[in-house]
This record gives structure tokens, C-alpha cells and sequence, in this order.
């Protein structure tokens, strides 16, 4: 594996177990002395859904297209933001409610850099990344489309 290749597979990850968002900002911190602001973006599993109760939420994504997804959205805001490095990480599989979901963490020299890279990230994530919700209620399981 050549060190491109692991440095995005540490930064872009799709994973069934849970994340340590200390861990994952300490890791930005750790890339360079420039970063003066960081950014993250914690997305849980919450329990309400479109004025229904939601018991538990399972993802699902299409491997090897997920990622490629989330690489080549590292990729475009580390050309298009002023930032120095952002990390990507959604779980999938079943969550309870509280869970963390989806992380990104954005680090920059300046705050607003990191903020607009971080609300674009999140954006397209929600965009273009075949990542599948299904909300389990009282009333049943309900697949969610849309992407707030």
C-alpha cells in the first residue's frame, strides 16, 4: 500500500464499529503545525424523525462506491477550501438511538476556511454518496430518501 493510498484510507473510512472523535481530531492536530482552526461535524442517530418515534436506524452502502465517494470528496475540498486536511468517517449497519453516524473533521489555518470545507463536505456526503437509511418506528421501517 503506498503511502497515498494509506493516508486516505485513514482519513475516508466506512465502518460498522464506533469512532473516537478525540482520537479523530487529535489526528488532524497531529498532520501539521499550519492548523490553527479545526471543524467537525458529528452526525447521531436521533429518535424523531418526520413527526414519527424512531426506535433504531440501520445504513447501507454500496462497497467500493461509498468510499470512492468519500476519497473523491476529501479530494475536492482539499482543492477547492483553503484547508490542510479533512477526515471522513459514516458507519453503517444497525445504530441505536445516540450512535454516532458520520464524522468529519476539517483543519485549517483559519476557522472560516475550516467551517465552509467541513459544510461542504457534509453537503455532498449527503449528495452523492450511495449510503442508504432505513428508520425502524412503531409503525414499521420507513427507507428515508431524502437527504436534509
Amino acid at each position: 500500500m503506498d503511502t497515498t493510498t494509506k493516508k486516505n484510507t485513514e482519513r475516508v473510512r466506512i465502518q460498522l464499529e464506533d469512532f473516537s472523535v478525540e482520537d479523530e481530531v487529535n489526528k488532524i492536530k497531529g498532520c501539521s503545525k499550519r492548523i490553527g482552526g479545526i471543524v467537525a461535524f458529528l452526525g447521531a442517530a436521533r429518535d424523531f424523525s418526520k413527526g414519527h418515534d424512531v426506535d433504531k436506524i440501520d445504513f447501507e452502502h454500496y462497497p467500493g462506491m461509498a468510499e470512492t465517494r468519500l476519497s473523491e470528496i476529501r479530494e475536492q475540498a482539499l482543492k477547492d477550501f483553503d484547508i490542510i486536511e479533512v477526515t471522513i468517517i459514516h458507519r453503517v449497519g444497525s445504530l441505536s438511538i445516540g450512535d454516532n453516524i458520520v464524522l468529519i473533521i476539517v483543519g485549517a489555518e483559519h476557522r472560516a476556511d475550516a467551517f465552509k470545507g467541513c459544510s461542504w463536505s457534509i453537503d455532498e456526503l449527503k449528495r452523492i454518496t450511495p449510503i442508504w437509511k432505513k428508520e425502524t418506528t412503531p409503525q414499521g421501517d420507513v427507507w428515508v430518501e431524502e437527504h436534509p
